[in-house]
């Protein structure tokens, strides 16, 4: 019942728009109504009228306004029409009819009457005003229905569950991989269900749990299951929809919502990317009148001022706490804080179990391996594979999702869409694939390195090819020699192109910014320069943390040894790359060659390569400049 209403609601404004347009079509049709009255049956010139008078054949001549009507002997009628500001007898005087034609005629005067053609052009004149009328009323109408409306500037429009019989439809079983925080929220479920068992011994509900995690991660689902759970409404808002332009509107809605909540409890109030207004005041270029920062006041006076028996929970979630307001993260605002972090690979299995129901899967697919292969996935992620695989499964006609279907999948989402249409020259191909190669090898040769899972040279995305590492296990810390080890395989494909003997290429920016990256990193913030020591520089990866741009907090004598600490690391990274390049250069050459002529190498195919691998081969082009620093290198210099 609920969506018919909807529907007839959406179809009122286009009823009204035909309606205008109607009025619109009969204001044009006015002048043919007008130039059409009056000429219907007999209708004749005033000369012929006079001559007919003049002729004798008038027996009665009728004067009704300015329509004039004469009637023969025989019954018969014709009409006409006189000028306007002068008298039918006069009329006819002018145009020759004589006194004794005229006093052998009867000249009587009627009322001229209203006729239904008359009534609608003078309602008709009014149409241009209420067409006007019409629209504003429309317009007014959206206004109102959208909580644009002129008493709707305050009011908040939060998308409501749990109301009029209507439960949330998730529960915790619904949510996988955030195990930790489905245990911290079991609580809040318990304080909402059951408030006696906890005040009883003088425990107070928690006002606020704040939510904090990466995009993706599952902030907004736990919400709802919470709500689901503790079966009770759930409010659920964007904090930008309380910022207008309109001064003191968002502050209006904050209160509007609260007491909406109030009225509902025990209920809950989820405000979602609450950083949109939550963000610490003072520091915006509109200072304390800032439209923002009234909002989140009020805010603050509303979760402050709740009585202690008021089972109304305020859920807000971000990914950026370190941007937030130390009055909203105090005791007695947002009591709890919930990290919901990246699942790990037994909580990615689990996602891809609850995103895998009611999608057919073939025998051979393994969730344990698919959730191997997607470290650093989150649950948004995870879902995205498994429907990204579902529509290559159907492009394809299979009647289930195969192991193929979703490796295709995941390398559509890491790496972009095969191009197949890119088309290269034969030197371009052989300058991917030893490049490939390079990184490859280098990988696999670091101590603290991850295997290589695939090689390939078929363009992805903005990517000519690509090397996809598989991980062995989650990572939590990294150490400083597996980030130089990144590093190093990371200019393994510049490193080979140098030892190719032909002019470097554009093909390794992408390797040079993220191994850049991860260098100034390991400086800036890591701690792990012996040269600077333990101390961290703010601003380090040159983006301003706040607005306005905060200065440097370190001397530029220590920006330049930063500078040179940076490039350093990446100078012994790469000259580790080039030597072992250099010492093994058959078993690169013979991997590079099995890509051209395979363009895509599997595990299987990657061992069997490098099982044997020679030495002393040498290279194209040796140069005694880079054997020198490959041979430092090597010996730990």
């Amino acid at each position: 019942m609920e969506e018919e209403r909807d529907d007839k609601t959406r179809r009122r404004p286009a009823w009204w728009l035909f309606i205008g347009l109607a009025l619109v079509a009969v204001v044009l049709f006015i002048p043919l109504l007008r130039s059409g009255s009056g000429e219907e049956t007999g209708d004749v010139s005033l000369q012929a009228f006079a001559q007919e008078v003049e002729a004798g054949n008038a027996e009665r001549i009728i004067i009704k306004g300015d329509k004039l009507i004469l009637e023969r002997p025989d019954g018969t009628e014709i009409e006409s029409r006189k000028e306007e500001g002068i008298s039918a007898i006069e009329t006819l005087q002018r145009l020759g009819v004589s006194d004794a034609a005229l006093q052998n005629v009867e000249i009587s005067v009627e009322d001229e009457g209203t006729s239904f053609g008359d009534i609608l052009l003078g309602l008709l004149g009014f149409a241009p005003l209420l067409l006007f009328v019409v629209i504003g009323f429309i317009i007014w109408r959206q206004f109102q229905r959208s909580g644009g409306g002129i008493f709707g500037f305050g009011k908040s429009k939060p998308r409501v569950t749990g109301v009029d019989g209507r439960r949330p439809n998730v529960t915790f079983g619904d949510v996988a991989g955030v195990e930790e925080a489905k245990l911290e929220l079991q609580e809040v479920v318990e304080f909402l269900k059951s408030p006696d068992r906890f005040t009883r011994l003088g425990a107070h509900v928690p006002k606020g749990v704040l939510l904090v995690g990466p995009p993706g991660t599952g902030k907004t689902l736990l919400a709802r299951a919470v709500a689901g759970e503790a079966s009770v409404p759930f409010f659920s808002i964007s904090a930008s929809e309380f910022v207008e332009m309109f001064v003191g509107a968002g502050a209006s809605r904050v209160r509007d919502l609260f007491e909406k909540a109030k009225t509902a409890a025990p209920s809950i109030i989820f405000v979602d990317e609450i950083d949109a207004v939550g963000r610490r005041r003072g520091v915006g270029l509109g200072g304390g009148n800032d439209e923002r920062e009234q909002t989140l006041n009020q805010i603050l006076v509303e979760m402050d001022g709740f009585e202690t028996d008021t089972n109304v929970i305020v859920i807000a979630a971000t990914n950026r706490a370190d941007v937030l307001d130390a009055a909203l993260l105090r005791p007695g605002r947002f009591d709890r804080r919930v990290l919901v972090d990246r699942p790990d690979a037994a909580g990615r299995e689990a996602i891809l179990q609850v995103h895998s129901r009611g999608k057919p899967l073939a025998p051979e697919v393994k969730l344990a391996d698919i959730a191997k292969l997607t470290a650093g996935f989150t649950g948004a992620d995870l879902e995205n594979l498994m429907n990204e695989a579902a529509i290559l499964a159907v492009r394809k006609g299979h009647l289930s999702i195969g192991s193929a279907d979703l490796d295709e999948a995941f390398e559509r989402i890491v790496a972009g869409p095969e191009r197949s249409k890119k088309l290269l020259s034969p030197e371009e191909r052989r300058v991917v694939a030893y490049h490939e190669a390079g990184h490859a090898f280098v990988m696999e040769s670091m101590p603290d390195g991850d295997p290589v899972r695939k090689i390939s040279i078929v363009s992805r995305g903005p990517a000519l090819g690509f090397t996809m590492p598989l991980p062995e296990r989650d990572r939590v810390l990294r150490s400083k020699e597996a980030l130089e080890d990144e590093i190093a395989g990371l200019l393994g494909g510049r490193a080979v192109e140098e030892l190719l003997c032909g002019s470097i290429t554009t093909g390794a920016a992408n390797d040079l910014e993220r191994a850049t990256a991860l260098a100034r990193a390991m400086v800036t913030q890591f701690g792990m320069s012996d040269d600077l020591g333990l101390r961290i520089f703010a601003g380090g990866d040159g983006v301003p943390l706040t607005w306005p741009p905060q200065q440097r907090d370190y001397a530029e004598g220590t920006a330049l040894r930063i500078d040179a600490e940076i490039k350093g690391i990446l100078d012994r990274a790469h000259d580790r790359a080039t030597a072992l390049l250099r010492e093994h250069w058959g078993t690169v050459a013979r991997l590079a060659e099995a890509l051209l002529a395979r363009e895509t190498l599997e595990r299987p195919e990657i061992e069997k390569l490098l099982a044997e691998r020679d030495t002393g081969t040498e290279v194209p082009c040796p140069d005694e400049r880079l054997l020198e620093r490959g041979s430092a290198a090597a010996t730990g210099a």
